[in-house]
């Protein structure tokens, strides 16, 4: 297994009719590149000019939450549909939509908050957490909250710690690159959805010189304990609060071949790429991501960190 130390201070679908017409800024994305140093990931540089300025509270408010991306992965994807989606019918992979009793409300957390940016023309929302790194500036989240997956990388990229009601206590961090494990960015792969984007400095600081950041673990046991944070903003939740999930890991028994786990959750779309954690506290090292859910089961599944998303985890830290 492998470790890194947590700089914390023990604070971490709707429908596309509903997206405004829009604007461009931050548009430009230099081609992706595999990176030459890990070649199991690919990453590219993007434009930060005017995207903070972009993300105004009326364009945050209307993105799309970003499970829909995850949907979509998977109708194009050629392994990740194995056993999922029979030919000519729509997949049902969404954000769960249990009752709403598992998920519980948080305080804000400094080093977890709200992922913005455009994919094809349309404004999405997701979640994200800042973790350590040598660059102090290091973002996970999902990797259809960066990359069609596969497709294009996101613009627009934009980073927002500790939000709550549409409050942004740390500021907007905007990207300067972006980092996709190659198996999600070619093949949209479900067993490779994370992503980590690094941020340019705001005011002269790095990111975690503000708000912290969580250590990370890779290839540990499978069957942990996690506890789960994300933004859901699909209904019966808006978006606006953090929340929680608490559960033992399972494996998928619906499509076995993602060799992702789940713990029982009903956040919807926008908690996508939240942090989980090994424990029952934000406190604890980060060791997936929320990912994809069922409609008709309230479990939320996290893809296993294992070595090829280190790799990616080590292509951003160090860029």
């Amino acid at each position: 297994m492998t470790r890194t130390r947590s700089l914390a201070t023990g604070f971490l679908s709707l429908s596309a009719a509903a997206v405004l017409a829009l604007t461009s800024a931050g548009g430009a994305t230099a081609a992706p590149a595999e990176d030459k140093a890990s070649p199991s990931v690919t990453s590219t540089v993007v434009d930060a000019a005017g995207v903070a300025d972009y993300w105004t509270a009326d364009r945050m408010q209307s993105a799309i939450p970003g499970d829909v991306l995850a949907g979509k992965a998977l109708e194009r994807g050629n392994r990740s549909n194995a056993g999922l989606v029979e030919k000519g019918k729509k997949s049902e992979v969404k954000a769960t939509k249990g009752k709403p009793t598992i998920a519980q409300s948080e305080a804000p957390i400094k080093h977890i908050g709200k992922v913005f940016f455009t994919l094809a023309g349309s404004n999405y929302v997701c979640s994200g957490n800042a973790v350590t790194s040598a660059n102090e500036s290091t973002v996970s989240t999902a990797g259809h909250c960066l990359n069609e997956g596969p497709g294009a990388f996101a613009t627009n990229f934009a980073f927002v710690p500790a939000y709550e009601n549409g409050a942004e206590p740390y500021g907007k961090w905007t990207a300067k690159s972006l980092h996709a494990p190659t198996q999600w960015s070619a093949n949209g792969d479900m067993a490779y959805d994370t992503g980590f984007a690094v941020m340019n400095t705001l005011n002269g600081q790095t990111l975690t010189d503000v708000v912290g950041g969580s250590g990370v673990a890779f290839n540990e046991a499978r069957g942990l304990t996690y506890k789960s944070f994300g933004y859901p903003a699909a209904s019966p939740f808006n978006g606006q609060t953090l929340k929680s999930c608490t559960g033992t890991a399972t494996n998928d028994p619906n499509n076995p071949q993602f060799g992702t786990q789940g713990i029982p959750c009903d956040m919807t779309g926008g908690s996508s790429g939240g942090p989980w954690f090994i424990g029952t506290s934000s406190s604890g090292v980060q060791n997936s991501v929320n990912s994809y859910g069922y409609n008709r089961s309230a479990v939320m599944y996290g893809p296993y960190w294992g070595s090829v998303i280190q790799q990616t985890y080590a292509s951003a830290a160090t860029s």
